[in-house]
């Protein structure tokens, strides 16, 4: 695993991720494009875990592309194309510029996003790909690939469209506009702001992580196969996957410790 992102599970199955390329505002460049994705990746079938923090250290979350390698983005020094640098596991969809956000949604429980400093550009479509965002009021963000002369194109099609409205999600790529935290929040692109967004995200991840297991894992499911099914997949979605957890163990736990007034001890989903 690379340095560039680190990963440390805590005794409660809360897996901590941070962007760790603090010298230059953990920017994207091909090797850190990468290194999310493994991380991300790492999670897919450790049982587990049962919730996920995903940061940045140092000043901020992740200012986007690196510029320095800007001008050559067609390529890198060996003249490899970004596309082509990683390949693909099969695991998560899109290409290597694309899978740093949609590995999280690919992760089987919940990942809060901690936002403070910037989330530019391709760091703001990491951002993206969480189940939950907290950021700090004074938090900057940006859809800012126009003022490349761009589109975002790091996986925001399959992100954004589930957090605001289309007109806003225009808005924001055609302007390129820099929005804090707090209009992040009524915009609905963030769930919520923190003073200590890294804290108050612990703390969320912590009391996911006190539920069960396999109900947390399968109701990320249900949303993320159904949000933009039909009617009748949905339905049957929530009915088949209730099933799987009806009179099992971890279901049964769930009652007798709300009886018994004690916290439950659940156990890894198969």
């Amino acid at each position: 695993m690379s340095d560039l992102v680190t990963i440390d599970i805590n005794s409660a199955g809360v897996a901590d991720i941070r962007l760790n390329r603090v010298d230059k505002y953990n920017a994207l460049s091909p090797e850190m494009f990468d290194a999310i994705t493994e991380a991300g990746e790492a999670l897919l079938d450790n049982t587990s875990v049962r919730a996920v923090v995903l940061s940045g250290n140092g000043r901020g979350f992740c200012a986007g592309l690196d510029f320095s390698g800007f001008l050559g983005m067609a390529g890198d020094s060996d003249g490899t194309p970004i596309t082509a640098r990683r390949e693909s596991t099969g695991r998560t969809p899109g290409n290597p510029v694309q899978q740093p956000g949609m590995v999280w949604k690919k992760v089987p429980v919940p990942v809060v996003a901690a936002i403070h400093g910037v989330a530019y550009g391709g760091g703001f479509q990491v951002a993206m790909g969480a189940d939950i965002r907290i950021a700090a009021p004074d938090a900057r963000l940006s859809v800012m690939e126009i003022k490349w002369g761009l589109i975002p194109d790091c996986s925001i099609t399959q992100t954004l469209r589930d957090l605001v409205r289309i007109d806003i999600a225009k808005e924001l790529t055609f302007t390129g506009r820099i929005i804090s935290g707090e209009e992040a929040a009524d915009l609905g692109v963030v769930t919520q702001v923190s003073e200590s967004p890294l804290e108050t995200a612990l703390e969320m991840a912590d009391t996911i992580a006190s539920k069960s297991p396999s109900a947390i894992r399968l109701g990320k499911q249900l949303f993320h196969e159904t949000w933009h099914g039909s009617e009748d997949e949905g339905l049957k979605l929530e009915e088949s996957l209730q099933m799987q957890l009806i009179g099992k163990a971890n279901q049964i736990e769930a009652v007798q410790s709300n009886f018994e007034d004690r916290a439950p001890e659940y156990v890894d989903p198969d």
